[in-house]
């Protein structure tokens, strides 16, 4: 689907409330993990905004989109804690995002924009930068609705800096409960504008996520009908640092599916996968293409060793009525070395 571009008004509105930003400079108020949330006017959905900069070196404001978005921020933080940082995890958290970056970071369509409205921009974290992230997919351009939505998510983080500003000694504007948030929700008036009222907002429980799963029963009856084979094999799932760009198309980041002889580490089957037209819709299809790869083995595996929590996930109950074992590990040794290979080879994330 080709994708819905901002009119020059709308990114007019956009880069107006981001200079504002820049200019109140809302890191120095608050920290990444000191939230609040801003309802979506046109939709209704929560986002939930984190201010980036307290340490002086990435400076955004950025609204995590949804249930799956918030949690997908904790699970983010905790990760940082951690010190274990997954692009796969970060790449697969719904948000969007204003930064301000260095010319260099910028796309050719980012510096179209600054040129058609006239705009200019000199020095180090000075330009604004609008990025979407989407499960599977490379940060990108902004699209219509998403751009209508970081402008009113801006404007009203310049008027919850300016509330905080206004807070006489002992005051408080952020609610103390630890599920609690402020919300700026907004009501349509009569003549068409918004009014933005303050509300108490209760962060939802995280939802599970509904994976439709695709067999062939053909293929799966034709692999239980191999023989088993005393064989252990590997099998992961994860994310190419190597993005795919298609034009008039939102880049993504392709999952490879790799089958692995631990033993000799030779790559008996390589799928890769694109979250087309969403992750989960990718997710679904994967279980098909184990029975694919263990169709072209020729036979049922003893074992088959996973890491993956999506493949711990989709593959115990096929596996067990294949009469496989199927064991999670912390490890894949033998695949490790197949993935660093291939990351030599792609490089780092990105396009």
């Amino acid at each position: 689907m080709p994708l819905s571009t901002p009119s020059l008004d709308e990114w007019r509105a956009l880069y107006g409330v981001a200079q504002k930003i820049k200019e109140i400079e809302p890191w120095e108020m608050m920290y990444e993990d000191e939230l609040f949330a801003v309802q979506n006017p046109e939709t209704g959905e929560i986002g939930y905004v984190s201010i980036m900069g307290a340490g002086g070196e990435h400076f955004s404001v950025s609204v995590y989109l949804g249930t799956m978005g918030i949690h997908g921020f904790f699970r983010i933080q905790e990760m940082a804690m951690d010190g274990d940082f997954s692009p796969e995890v970060a790449f697969s958290v719904p948000q969007l995002q204003a930064s301000f970056e260095d010319r260099a970071m910028l796309e050719d369509q980012d510096r179209a924009v600054i040129k058609q409205l006239g705009l200019k921009f000199r020095g180090a974290n000075a330009w604004p930068m609008f990025r979407s992230y989407r499960p599977g997919y490379m940060p990108w351009l902004l699209e219509a609705e998403e751009a209508r939505f970081l402008t009113y998510v801006l404007e009203q983080t310049v008027e919850v800096m300016a509330q905080l500003d206004e807070l006489e000694d002992g005051e408080e504007l952020f609610p103390d409960g630890e599920n609690d948030l402020l919300l700026r929700a907004p009501t349509k008036q009569p003549d068409g504008s918004l009014r933005w009222e303050n509300q108490l907002h209760q962060i939802p429980e995280p939802e599970g996520q509904r994976i439709q799963l695709k067999m062939d029963p053909e293929a799966f009856q034709a692999l239980a009908q191999l023989p088993v084979v005393k064989q252990k094999l590997e099998i992961d799932l994860f994310l190419s640092p190597a993005g795919v760009r298609e034009k008039g198309k939102r880049p993504y980041f392709p999952y490879l599916l790799l089958v692995v002889e631990p033993k000799s580490t030779y790559i008996l089957g390589m799928e890769m996968l694109r979250p087309d037209p969403t992750l989960l819709d990718m997710y679904g299809q994967t279980p098909f293409l184990v029975i694919k790869q263990l169709l072209q083995f020729g036979g049922r595996p003893q074992e088959i060793a996973i890491k993956s929590p999506i493949l711990a996930q989709l593959l115990p109950s096929l596996m067990n009525q294949l009469g496989i074992r199927l064991k999670q590990v912390d490890r894949l040794r033998a695949t490790e070395q197949v993935q660093n290979s291939l990351m030599g080879h792609f490089g780092g994330f990105g396009g």
